[in-house]
């Protein structure tokens, strides 16, 4: 199976890569990626607060990118993390000029303004990307959350302004409380499997009705997890916690094992599997509605009923 694709208009040997993680900061951990197989190289977040904070944080991450532009033959994507429209734009600059392939806008925003609706949230989001799109010609990528009330219309906006790809999904580390001290306590728990069927569901759904390209990123741990990844219509797959928990190995494995899985599946091309199950090839669009919903519900009871019996 030919596994060669595209993301942001960067032609790629198949579509598997680490995603944004602190992985980025052993050299010779990326240098294993590479070897493992990584079809490119996605950078930790650069976050404005680390640069108010400390004055050094630019210089180092752009340091960082000129190292592993160097040593490296994939393509070298950064990240950026905002939270002003000023910071997004002046930091976004420096990283094109450090020679980055792609940007990937991490936004990461936790609504808690009662006096704040959804459509001024979504237009401050899309109202950034535009000015980036207008301001740097590197190819951007826009890493959302699942929590905005109209996910589809959000895509087609940063879609109609230009946004070269979508990434889906933030995962939002939720904190923990301290009953004794009365405190949130902060908690980090690598993603499994189960996070994938959200991301699933809504790459199924956008893929051929966007023309941005689309990453899956939060889930991916199996070979079996990226096949349903592409099927669904994922241009590429982010995978972090399996490579944080069993190193770059991880990445090879599923590698290998989608291209047997493809090839099993008698596909010739990525391009001829993607989206093969997405709701803009799926004969029911009803089964990523409302269907799938009343299904599950009637099986459970009808197991229940079995069970009472």
């Amino acid at each position: 199976m030919d596994l060669r694709t595209q993301y942001l208009g960067l032609d790629l040997a198949h579509p598997f890569m680490p995603g944004a993680s602190p992985l980025d900061g052993d050299l010779d951990m990326v240098l294993r990626l590479e070897d493992a197989g990584a079809a490119a190289i996605v950078m930790h977040s650069l976050f404005q607060e680390d640069i108010e904070q400390y004055g050094a944080a630019t210089d180092a991450y752009i340091e960082l990118l000129l190292r592993i532009k160097r040593r490296v033959r994939v393509p070298v994507i950064a990240s950026l993390n905002g939270t002003t429209a000023a910071g997004w734009l002046r930091y976004a600059r420096i990283i094109e000029r450090g020679g980055a392939d792609a940007l990937e806008l991490n936004f990461y925003h936790v609504a808690t303004d009662p006096m704040e609706d959804g459509r001024t949230v979504e237009r401050r989001l899309v109202d950034i990307v535009a000015v980036l799109k207008e301001s740097i010609a590197i190819p951007v990528a826009v890493k959302l959350s699942p929590f905005y009330s109209a996910l589809p219309h959000l895509a087609s906006e940063l879609d109609r302004i230009g946004a070269d790809g979508l990434v889906l999904f933030n995962r939002f580390y939720q904190p923990d409380i301290d009953p004794a001290q009365r405190q949130l306590v902060p908690t980090l728990r690598c993603s499994d499997s189960s996070e994938l069927l959200l991301r699933l569901r809504w790459i199924a759904i956008l893929a051929g009705r966007v023309r941005s390209s689309l990453a899956l990123t939060g889930g991916a741990h199996t070979p079996l997890d990226a096949v349903k990844a592409v099927l669904a219509g994922a241009d590429v797959v982010q995978m972090v916690s399996a490579i944080m928990s069993s190193g770059p190995a991880a990445l090879t494995q599923v590698i290998t094992g989608f291209q047997r899985w493809a090839d099993d599946l008698h596909y010739g091309s990525i391009a001829e599997m993607r989206g093969a199950v997405s709701l803009a090839r799926n004969g029911n669009p009803l089964e990523y509605e409302r269907a799938n919903y009343l299904q599950v519900l009637r099986s459970a009871r009808g197991s229940l009923s079995i069970a009472g019996h």
